[in-house]
């Protein structure tokens, strides 16, 4: 069944959203609210002495204070909750306490110490002047090397997990019989996500049930997370997400801060509100990326891959932040043998624990810096074998499907050849070498890059919907996800629409609310519009039926539903849905006014594509422009083209900004240097080129819709693309150790010491 056409639709939210009327957290935050405001470690490792509250508490409008003493004392558990993944040898990752508020030592800068709450901000601002904070200096962990000063005793030589898949053994083997082996390193940045809403939220208590409402990625794991730290019965809390201003996995975990509102507001009864300040995010929300990646490709005589390694280390931060542990270790594995043929590959990865901000997911969770890792270690072999780019990997690709990869996932379908070709058709290669001339006779070096990427759907395969009917008319769609800004509301209404023929005017989204929706998976890992349309099909092929054998009654036997409507033979009468369920109502059939199915996919679906950027570097700046930028992806069936794109887009103008100019940089005290957007670069939309994009669509055969989720595979492709790039405009210089971000700073001092030295710089 399929009407109207979705395509053509644009999006509902748009007008709400830019007209100022969207309900953010903030907006919607009770009047009466109290105003919390964290005291904050001003140090990166140190014993905390003592902590003089007498001052601040008696400072005017303080109704509260709150510390970990004090937490625990109210039966609140300190602890936070996280993924452990398996070591080597099948012990459980290092999981130190994380706890709420600091407990006798400081471990980052920026870690809550205590909590004021107050009946103004500033009131709160005043009282956590006068806390006196008494510390001892202990030393600093801050580089990627096992060892070190100790960050948590729990985890000897500071290591969180060292986990790996392949077979060690073999890897090495292959890789000594090789006609060729090219050795490689990646690094990549550690960069602060910087959703255009910070985090923000507000606890209330009525007596005998906690709301939590905040902005987030869904609701039904922070609703746990306070039931079991608060001693709540879950049905004692209701966890609420209005409009959210961004997410990108940032915003998908729990954070210290909102247990500890809820707990204030059930001690005071009163609601309490809290809003992060900027620099006071980048110093507490969680950190992406910032990990380091040897690699060793080897290639036979014919220069097909023979096996891959790749050992990852990564940055923790000070504490398991949710998901990290398998951020660069499982999610990583997911696609770690990207687009190719490889059957004999080794990863080996592991977490160290630092004096900095915890890390966690970022758009993409392990999946672009596995794809970087890989198709720069590609394009750094064929350089250094003297192979086209485009050649090697097209030699390399997986061609026959269902294909299955060394983690044990299968890919269903795909064309990573036809994919290559429309790219190549697209950017048209044959003027590349004009262009270039004009680059250079502009005094400028241009460079071009290619990736080619797959990309794994995360996230729980089990989604409900539920359709109900109302009284006036309207039907109102239940779903288990949660936009963050991607246009959930057009599409799914859309979706709805062309199965069914409602008018989408009389279809409204509720979302984010645990009270209205007993569960959901929330949004993350491309998930939403592929497991959550699924459910939409599911409610309506079991929903159509039912009012088709209600009707037989009056329309007669034989009722089928066709182009909108409901009929049968030898009746004149065509009733629409909504009609229907008017006639239900009206006969006292309540269980025809709502209906609910939940789903659960068998496999995953695999995005992939190709990504090629042209940049253009000024030798005597080290200015760097992107110049032309093109993608050519395989998402599937598209129900919104228009969403699709602002989500490559989106994604694109991201790995850029990591790529290019973005970078969380620390002092040798574990001080973040870029602590607000005077220090931290943002990419700009004057700093991006428009964006070719075009699609060669396989459908996947793993969901019903042949849908492939879209949301993070700009990201995926465009790190190694750009990165690809200026790795081919500097190797005309001479310069072959690069690493992110390419800021002017930095690319102009590869290429002045590359002069001087006649050879690459050794400090980068």
């Amino acid at each position: 069944m399929k009407f109207g056409n979705a395509q053509g639709v644009g999006r509902l939210e748009d007008i709400r959203l830019l007209t100022g009327a969207g309900r953010y957290v903030d907006d919607i935050a009770p009047k009466e609210a109290l105003h919390a405001l964290f005291f904050r470690s001003p140090v990166a490792h140190a014993a905390i002495d003592a902590l003089d509250l007498a001052a601040a508490e008696a400072a005017p409008g303080v109704r509260l204070i709150l510390t970990a003493d004090r937490l625990s004392a109210a039966g609140v558990s300190l602890g936070m909750n996280g993924v452990a993944v398996r070591n080597q040898d099948g012990t459980r990752g290092a999981m130190p306490e994380r706890p709420l508020l600091a407990k006798a030592v400081l471990r980052h800068v920026g870690e809550a110490v205590a909590m004021i709450v107050a009946d103004t901000l500033n009131a709160a601002r005043d009282a956590a002047e006068m806390i006196g904070l008494e510390y001892s200096d202990l030393p600093v962990k801050l580089d990627l090397a096992p060892g070190g000063a100790v960050v948590h005793p729990e985890a000897p030589d500071n290591r969180a997990y060292d986990w790996a898949m392949g077979d060690a053994a073999q890897v090495e083997a292959a890789l000594a019989a090789s006609a060729h082996r090219v050795v490689h390193e990646v690094v990549h940045n550690r960069v602060i996500v910087n959703t255009m809403e910070p985090r923000v939220a507000f606890a209330e208590w009525d007596g005998a049930r906690l709301h939590l409402c905040f902005s987030g990625q869904g609701v039904w794991v922070q609703k746990g997370e306070l039931a079991r730290m608060l001693a709540l019965d879950p049905a004692a809390v209701r966890v609420t997400n209005p409009d959210v201003g961004g997410g990108f996995g940032m915003k998908a975990m729990t954070y210290p801060e909102y247990t500890c509102l809820a707990a204030a507001a059930r001690m005071l009864g009163r609601p309490v509100r809290w809003v992060s300040e900027r620099t006071e995010a980048m110093l507490s929300d969680n950190g992406a990326r910032d990990l380091v990646v040897r690699t060793e490709l080897g290639f036979d005589a014919d220069h097909r891959i023979t096996a891959y390694r790749a050992d990852v280390t990564s940055n923790m931060g000070a504490y398991n932040a949710q998901f990290a542990q398998a951020i660069q270790s499982e999610l990583f594995s997911k696609v770690f043998t990207g687009c190719y043929d490889i059957q004999t590959a080794l990863l080996t990865a592991q977490g160290i624990y630092t004096h900095t901000t915890p890390l966690d997911a970022y758009r993409g969770a392990g999946r672009p810096e596995a794809i970087m890792t890989l198709e720069c270690a590609m394009d750094n072999a064929a350089r250094v074998l003297g192979l086209d780019p485009f050649a090697l990997r097209a030699r390399n690709f997986v061609r026959a499907f269902p294909y299955k990869m060394i983690n044990g996932l299968t890919i269903d379908v795909g064309d990573f050849t036809r994919v290559l070709n429309r790219l190549q058709a697209e950017a048209d290669l044959q003027g590349y070498a004009a262009r270039q001339a004009r680059s250079a006779a502009k005094g400028l070096t241009r460079g071009r890059g290619l990736a080619c990427y797959i990309e794994s759907i995360l996230g729980s395969p089990t989604e409900a919907a539920q359709i109900v009917y109302e009284a006036d008319g309207t039907v109102t769609l239940f779903v288990g996800t949660q936009s963050n800004g991607q246009g959930h509301e057009t599409v799914y209404t859309a979706m709805l629409a062309e199965q069914t023929g409602i008018d989408p005017g009389l279809i409204r989204v509720v979302q984010g609310d645990s009270d209205r929706i007993a569960k959901g998976g929330g949004t993350g890992g491309s998930r939403s519009v592929t497991v959550q349309g699924t459910a939409m099909r599911a409610v309506v092929a079991q929903m159509i039926p039912a009012f088709a054998a209600f009707l037989q009654g009056e329309l007669g036997a034989g009722v089928a539903f066709d182009d909108g409507r409901f009929g049968a033979p030898g009746s004149n009468l065509r009733l629409t849905l909504i009609e229907a369920a008017e006639r239900a109502r009206a006969a006292g059939r309540e269980d025809l006014l709502s209906h609910r199915e939940t789903i659960t996919l068998e496999a995953g679906s695999f995005p992939n594509g190709a990504h090629l950027a042209e940049v253009e570097l000024d030798p005597e700046t080290g200015h760097l422009r992107l110049d032309r930028y093109v993608v050519v992806d395989d998402f599937g069936n598209m129900i919104n083209p228009a969403l699709v794109a602002g989500q490559v887009h989106g994604g694109v103008a991201q790995g850029f900004g990591q790529a290019v100019m973005e970078n969380a940089v620390f002092d040798d005290f574990g001080q973040l240097l870029t602590a607000s957007f005077m220090d931290y670069a943002m990419p700009r939309a004057q700093d991006l080129p428009m964006i070719q994009f075009a699609t060669e669509p396989v459908p996947s055969t793993t969901n019903p819709l042949g849908m492939k989720g879209c949301g993070e595979a700009g990201t995926v492709g465009s790190l190694g693309a750009i990165s690809n790039a200026v790795s081919d405009a500097m190797a005309q210089h001479g310069v072959s150790k690069i690493q992110m971000p390419f800021t002017p700073s930095r690319v102009w001092s590869w290429l002045k010491a590359t002069v001087r030295d006649g050879g690459d710089a050794d400090n980068l």
